[in-house]
């Protein structure tokens, strides 16, 4: 689980079918073997460090539902290591499951520094996105500001839009999407409740035959 405040940003070294590995200037001292760092909101697990060089494995699956397989060498990424318990939850609840990638749309430059970035809004977490809702764009905790029928915008703080990998990001480029937990659980219920319960009888099982 982590919280969408990024800690750090590495640079991609290589990316193969089974290997990710990034380039952190300023590298924590304190890792451990098969911990979980969030890459561009992607949950991976650490495999080996050398020096400044960090090793994720990565499935191919993987690769293809986010924006890391399409990211070339050089590309900077957001990194942020797992919460752990009795820390700030600054953000909200992140849990590194990325739902889509989606493509930048545009930036609009908004007085007094800040920056509205517009982003598609695939049709998988239509209903998961709200206004004044909170959403995951590459692994960085932000406020959904509109939501259309297919893009939504959210605004970003000077720090945010210069201190994180968003500053690389340009129209048309993928950028990794999660949709709030609570906002998950919420459309599951009401699915729930609004489907109609099963016309199978223990009467019905009997008569059928698949009960003796």
């Amino acid at each position: 689980m982590f919280t969408g405040l990024i800690e750090k940003c590495g640079i991609i070294k290589s990316c193969q079918a089974l290997a990710l590995e990034i380039a952190v200037e300023d590298v924590w001292s304190d890792l451990q073997f098969g911990e979980s760092i969030a890459v561009n909101g992607t949950c991976l697990t650490l495999e080996r460090q050398q020096g400044s060089v960090l090793t994720f494995h990565t499935l191919p699956e993987t690769l293809k539902r986010t924006n890391l397989g399409a990211l070339a060498v050089g590309s900077m990424v957001n990194l942020e290591r797992a919460l752990r318990l009795g820390s700030p939850l600054d953000g909200h609840l992140v849990t590194g499951h990325v739902d889509a990638a989606a493509k930048v749309r545009r930036w609009q430059q908004l007085p007094g520094g800040d920056m509205l970035l517009t982003v598609e809004l695939p049709e998988n977490i239509r209903a998961l996105v709200a206004e004044k809702g909170s959403i995951a764009i590459d692994g960085i905790s932000l406020t959904v500001v509109s939501v259309s029928e297919n893009e939504f915008t959210v605004e970003l703080i000077p720090v945010t839009r210069n201190n994180t990998a968003l500053c690389q990001r340009r129209s048309g480029d993928p950028v990794n999407l999660e949709a709030d937990l609570m906002a998950r659980y919420a459309a599951r219920y009401i699915q729930a409740i609004n489907t109609p319960s099963s016309n199978i009888t223990m009467e019905k099982l009997f008569s059928a035959g698949f009960i003796k």
